[in-house]
Parts: structure tokens; C-alpha cells; sequence
């Protein structure tokens, strides 16, 4: 196997990574006002990803890196190409972060509600845009004769990128809330498995339409396969939130999500960003690469570094694995008076 299939091959498992771990994120995220109806239900969800939310989005960060130094054409047209949404991503993750932090800094009402505001914006954005942007990577955008994107912003707003980012919103939303099923107890667990059916149905239906579509656009027989076993796993899934398996539940939604990324790329290969084009020229797994020289050492890296980093974060959630209630969350501390 030539190394830019290796690295094709490695970039898309560090998707699947990031859209499996980060989804659930997002989606606690957005449902913060939705299940949290009292500080303590808010501060519980808050809990439920605070020990792994920023461990997840290293996961996007080595995608970058990881594209960057293998497919450094791939790289250039993309974040060239679609800047805009990329930043807007950018802000909203970093407002999130603010937000994890700086909630709980001062005992008022309207303090944390705005930034409960700043978290759900912050998870909301990242999961639509993440679908619009895979979207139209499968579907070709304007790339001329010398690799450079030709398009403007409102190019990727297209109808299958649209449903492309409708799809990734509605499946973080339902693991989200399976997510926080799995991890709590009480009212917040009872609410969100609730949710979880219902928006479970929405995101299935939606989910079938836009791998249907992919699948006949650019899908290849490994995409299909993939496509159809994750449609099982959702539906599995949602079958084991009615049933009050929230463990089966959830690695049903894990599995329909990774499948699918995995999917997009099967379907994608052996390209990495197609041109929409007739006289342009699409990025491929070879003419986006880097050197053989750097693609060795970035091997060797990966083969010593990849189990240890995989090693540490299993460890993580396996310390974080019980699950939570209302009835652990201490009192706030007062807040102290100025003289």
C-alpha cells in the first residue's frame, strides 16, 4: 500500500475520531437550555463532558496538522477555499471554551445564562458547519487548472451541503442526548432519553436522504456498505434508548456516526477534493502529497505516538465513568463581598 493511501487512510480515522468524541460534546452542548431547566440539571450536563471536551478536540487539531504535512495541497485549497466557515468553526470553539471556563466564575443569574447562550452557539455553529464543509468536499467545488478554489462563500451553500450540515446537527443533537443518558441519573436522564427518540427519528430520516444522495452521486461499493451499517446502528440505537439501554444506545449512535464519516471517505478516494470544473483540476491522494521522505517520518511519529495518545484517553473516560446527578454538585461557593 503506498504511503499517501496510509495517510489518506490515517486522516480519515482522525475524523471519525473527532466527529464520534466531539459530537456527543456538541450535542450536550446544544441541549444545555433545553434539559438543564435548574442551575444544578445545567451544571450536571456541564460535568458530564467537562473532564473530555478539550481532549476530544485534539482529535481536529491532528486532522489539521496531520493534513497539513501529508497533503499540504489539500491543506492550502481548503482553508483557502473555505475560510469564512472555517473561522467562523474557529470563533465558536473558542467561545465554548471561554464559556466552560468563565460560567462559573461569578455567582449571578445573567452572568451564566449568557454564557450558557455562548455554549450553545458555540456547539450549534461547529455541528452545521462541519457538514456543510464535508458536503461540498464530496461534491466538488471550483478548483481551476492550478489548484486554487475559484468560488466564493455563497458557492458552498448549496442544497446537498446544506443537508449535509442539517444531517450532522441532527445526529450530534441525538447522541448528545444519548451521551447524557448514559451519564446521569434522574430527572436529566429521563428528559434526555426522551429527547433522544424524538430527535433520533428526525436525524434518521434526514441521515437516510443525504447518504442516499451521496451514495448515488460519488458512492462506491465500500461507501454503500459502510452507508448501510451505519443506518442499522442508528436505528439500533434509537431502539435501545426505548428499550433504557443507554449503553447499547450509545454505541449505536458511535458507530452510525463513524460509519458514515468513514462512508464520505470511501466515497471520496481517491480524491481529497474534487473540482466542479471542466477545465479545473481536482486534488488527489497524489497530486496533493507530500514527499515520500516526509510521509516516512510522519509514519515512524504516528506508529510510536498514535497508541500512546489512544492510551491515555481511554484511560481518561474510563476515570470519568460513572455517572452523575444532581445530588453531586456541592452548593456555590458565595460570592465574596468588596470593601
Amino acid at each position: 500500500m503506498e504511503l499517501t493511501t496510509v495517510w489518506f487512510i490515517l486522516i480519515a480515522v482522525l475524523w471519525v475520531g473527532y466527529f464520534v468524541l466531539e459530537g456527543f460534546d456538541f450535542g450536550v452542548g446544544m441541549l444545555l437550555p433545553v434539559i438543564g431547566r435548574e442551575e444544578n440539571e445545567r451544571r450536571v450536563l456541564i460535568n458530564t463532558i467537562g473532564p473530555v471536551w478539550d481532549g476530544n478536540e485534539v482529535w481536529v487539531l491532528v486532522a489539521g496538522g496531520a493534513t497539513f504535512a501529508a497533503f499540504p495541497e489539500w491543506y492550502a485549497t481548503l482553508f483557502s477555499g473555505f475560510y469564512l466557515p472555517l473561522l467562523l468553526i474557529l470563533v465558536a470553539l473558542i467561545v465554548r471554551g471561554l464559556a466552560f471556563e468563565y460560567r462559573a466564575k461569578r455567582d449571578e443569574a445573567q452572568w451564566r445564562a449568557r454564557w450558557d447562550l455562548a455554549i450553545v452557539i458555540g456547539s450549534a455553529v461547529p455541528a452545521l458547519l462541519w457538514g456543510v464543509a464535508f458536503a461540498n468536499i464530496l461534491r466538488g467545488v471550483p478548483i481551476d487548472a492550478d489548484m486554487e478554489y475559484a468560488g466564493g462563500f455563497f458557492n458552498l451553500l448549496n442544497p446537498y451541503a446544506l443537508l449535509g450540515g442539517l444531517t450532522t446537527l441532527l445526529l450530534f443533537l441525538t447522541h448528545g442526548a444519548v451521551f447524557i443518558s448514559l451519564k446521569t441519573d434522574g430527572r436529566v436522564r429521563e428528559h434526555a432519553r426522551e429527547l433522544a427518540l424524538k430527535i433520533g427519528v428526525a436525524a434518521a430520516a434526514v441521515t437516510v436522504v443525504f447518504l442516499g444522495w451521496t451514495q448515488i452521486d460519488t458512492g462506491t461499493v465500500g461507501s454503500a456498505v459502510a452507508f448501510a451499517v451505519a443506518a442499522v446502528a442508528l436505528v439500533g440505537g434509537l431502539l435501545a434508548v426505548l428499550a433504557g439501554r443507554e449503553g447499547w444506545a450509545f454505541i449505536g449512535t458511535f458507530v452510525a456516526i463513524g460509519l458514515g464519516v468513514a462512508g464520505l471517505f470511501l466515497a471520496l478516494f481517491p480524491d481529497v477534493m474534487p473540482t466542479t470544473l471542466a477545465d479545473g483540476t481536482g486534488l488527489t491522494t497524489a497530486n496533493a502529497a507530500a514527499t515520500d521522505y516526509t510521509l516516512k517520518i510522519m509514519t515512524v511519529v504516528a506508529v510510536i505516538f498514535t497508541p500512546v495518545v489512544l492510551a491515555y484517553q481511554a484511560w481518561t473516560y474510563w476515570v470519568f465513568r460513572r455517572r452523575i446527578s444532581v445530588d453531586h454538585i456541592p452548593a456555590p461557593l458565595p460570592t465574596p463581598t468588596r470593601r
